[in-house]
Order: C-alpha cells, then structure tokens, then sequence
C-alpha cells in the first residue's frame, strides 16, 4: 500500500546522503518534497501540515551522531515523527473483569466488517478464549448468512434471529446463551449502510445503550482514503470509539488513511485487514508500519508470523534434520505449508529489509506453489525421501501425475539439490549464500 510513498522517500533521503551538516537549506528543501509525497499519498492536510513543522524543528541545527549519516539522522527523525503521527504502541482490546466482552463493530456497507468480525473472533480463539459472534444486522439476510457461513468455518457459534428483529431487542437473549456456554467475547457485527445517515446512527447509539458495550472499534476501508477519514470522525463523534480496525491494507491505495486517522480522531487503530483469508488479521503497531513505509522492513512482525506458522517441536525437529544433512522432498513441502500459513509471499518479501526493493517488478506468483506440491505428492514416499532413485521412467511418471513435464520435475530436483548445499553450508558456518532466486 505505500509503496510509491517508500519510493518518493528513498529518494528524498537519497539526495541527503554525503552531506557534513544538516544545514537549513538542504532539511527545508527535503520537507518541501515529503509536504507533497505526504500529500500524494492522501494524507490529510492538516496533518501534513503539523508532522513537517515537528520534523522541521528537530531536524534543523541537529547535531549529526557520529556513527551515521546526516541522511541516516533525517531518517531517524522521520521516523520518530511517523511513530507519533500513528499513535503510541500497540493498543490491545480492553478486556472487561467480569466475561463476556463485549466488543461493537460498526461501518458503513461494503468495508468489510462482517469478515473483520469473524477474523477478530479467529484471533480471540487462537488466544485460547472462546468468542461468540452476534449477527445485528437483520436488514439483509445475505449478511445473517455470511456471518452464520463465517462461524461454521472457523468453529466459532454465531447467535442469529430472523431478518428484520430489532436488534436491541437481540443482545439480551445474545448475552443470555453467551453466558451459558461460557462465552468470555461477545462480537456484534452491526448493521451498516452506503453512507452516514440519522437512522443508522440512531440504531447503532440505541445498542450502544442497550449493549454497554466494553469496546466499539469502527471498521473503515483503507481503500477509501480521506474519506475513511472523514467516516472515522463522524462515529467518533456520535458514539465515542475506542479504536479502529482497518481493512484492505494489502491493497494499492495510497494509504494516506492510516497516517490520518490516529491524529484526526484521537482514537488508535487497533488492527489492519492484510488479505482475504481469515487469518489475515494483524495487529497495529505504529513502529512497524512506519518500518515498512520508510523502507526499512518489519523483521518483528516476520518474526512473529514464523512463530505463529512453526510450532517450536516442528522447528527443532527441522533443526535436527538439517544438522544431519537429511532435508528430503517431505521436509520441503512441509515448510510449503508453513510459509502459505504466513501469508502471499510479496508481503513476506517486503518485510526483509532491502529485499522488497531488489524484487520491486519482479512477478511473484504464489500459485507456483501449487505446481511444486503436485509434483512432490505424485512422488511415492520411498522418492520423497531419497531423491537419488528418481529415475527417467520415473520421473515420466511424476510428470504425468501431476500434470507437469519432465522439465518441471528436473528443475524442482535441482531447486531442492540447492537448497540442500545452502543448509549444508549453515550448518558447517559458512554463511548462507543465497542461489539466484527464478520466478
């Protein structure tokens, strides 16, 4: 998402590079070009205005560090400045003494809350807690059916009446079976419309009122611009947010809305939508993301993802393998999986710092994914495990199986013989030397 705002960036701290000072003349021009890379990238105005004076003044007249640069040092800043632009760290979800929590989840049609409500409860249950959903939006039964649809996939039981109930009139049989199952949140994806109307806000502050809810967090289409904007400060002000959830960040928009929201409504974002899977639901941490803008990566959040995907048993039991040099065809499907499990690999690639960049234009198509388990399960288990015996004949039949060529079976041998000398040399300590990466 802000990857053209990255580029403009880079090239402004590019041009800062080699100077001994940081004089006036030189950080006055560079704010004039992030004032309009700011701008470009959709962010409010207002907040252009107030970040480039902060940068301005602590930028000017700065004593250089030794160690680094003075583009290093505007870096810096910057990104000081871009960490106070999106709020303090990571705001969690206030959880209430006394189970269940009630979380409200309010937008306008279309931003994605209904999915955002059922990923938030996949997160709540991978927590070890055992969410609830609650469908509020009785105007449409398409959404009573997605929600119901939602629930069933992720195991989650969804607390549903008939098209056109009040919703107010809902919530007390809602929190009625939550506490008979033992239900520690309760999730209500309300209802929503094309735009800001009385009657919409009418029915959401009336279940604020019936409801108490602990949190209300609004779910806003990144995709939208100043205008998710615009839509934050709108419920903000009618119903009070605790927080903001949103979604499409995986998408090409300038992405000016997640640098705007914090500093326009007072109110954190709490989570960003990265993808359409389920589990595509992240955490905001403002240190991160302002990482990833200015180009530097998000090793933590890589991190983090690997951990989630490699349970610690898997992990040492690959660890063994590599130490004896018995990396077979099994073991690289298996860590296929893992890596799927993290999330598309252009998102995975743009957290390495530096590496993103070297990729830039460079098609990734995870689906390549799909040929190389084909092929490895139209191999028998005896070729799995031992590469040697893969014949002519037999590779003909792989070929076959999976819907290949023979070609493509050779390179996927060859590919894995590399990977192999690269494990071999990490566990002698030679480094890794990464083989030139195809696509």
């Amino acid at each position: 998402m802000f990857e053209s705002l990255s580029d403009r960036l880079e090239g402004i701290f590019k041009k800062l590079k080699g100077r001994g000072l940081l004089r006036e003349e030189d950080v006055g021009a560079a704010l004039k070009e992030i004032r309009m890379a700011l701008l470009e990238a959709d962010v409010n105005f207002r907040v252009v205005k107030d970040f480039v004076e902060k940068i301005g003044e602590r930028a000017v007249g700065k004593e250089v560090i030794d160690s680094i640069t003075p583009g290093q040092q505007v870096v810096k800043i910057v990104h000081d400045g871009l960490c106070e632009l999106m709020g303090g760290g990571h705001s969690k979800i206030n959880l209430a003494p006394n189970p269940p929590t009630v979380i409200m989840l309010v937008g306008l049609h279309g931003c994605g809350k209904t999915t955002t409500a059922a990923k938030l409860a996949y997160n709540f249950k991978k927590e070890g807690r055992r969410p609830m959903l609650v469908a509020m939006d009785t105007g449409r039964p398409a959404a009573i059916d997605q929600l119901k649809s939602l629930g069933t996939q992720i195991d989650v039981p969804v607390y549903a009446t008939r098209p056109g109930d009040n919703p107010v009139s809902i919530y007390p049989d809602a929190l009625k079976k939550a506490n008979l199952e033992g239900r520690d949140i309760l999730i209500l994806d309300t209802a929503g419309r094309l735009h800001i109307d009385e009657a919409l806000m009418g029915e959401l502050e009336n279940l604020k009122a019936g409801a108490k809810p602990n949190e209300i967090l609004l779910v806003a289409d990144a995709m939208t611009g100043q205008d998710a904007v615009n839509i934050a400060k709108s419920f903000n002000e009618k119903l009070d947010l605790q927080g903001v959830i949103l979604t499409k960040m995986d998408g090409d928009a300038r992405g000016g809305a997640a640098l705007s929201i914090v500093h326009v409504t007072g109110k954190p974002i709490k989570f960003i939508g990265v993808g359409e899977k389920i589990d595509f639901l992240e955490p905001f941490h403002h240190e991160h993301m302002a990482s990833r803008i200015l180009g530097m990566g998000d090793v933590v959040t890589l991190v983090e993802k690997a951990q989630e995907a490699v349970g610690l048993e898997e992990a040492l039991r690959l660890e063994d393998k590599i130490k004896k040099n018995r990396f077979t065809f099994e073991d690289l499907i298996n860590q296929i999986k893992q890596i799927k499990k993290m999330g598309p690999i252009e998102n995975l690639l743009g957290m390495i710092p530096g590496l993103g960049k070297q990729l830039k234009g460079v098609n990734i198509d995870d689906r390549a994914f799909v040929k190389v388990e084909a092929i490895i399960n139209s191999m028998t288990v005896q070729e799995r495990r031992n590469y040697v015996i893969l014949s002519g004949s037999r590779k003909k039949r792989i070929a076959a199986g999976s819907g290949t060529t023979v070609a493509d079976v050779n390179k996927i041998v060859k590919q894995h013989l590399t990977m192999k000398k690269m494990l071999k040399k990490m566990k002698r300590g030679k480094g890794l030397q990464m083989p030139q990466l195809k696509f």
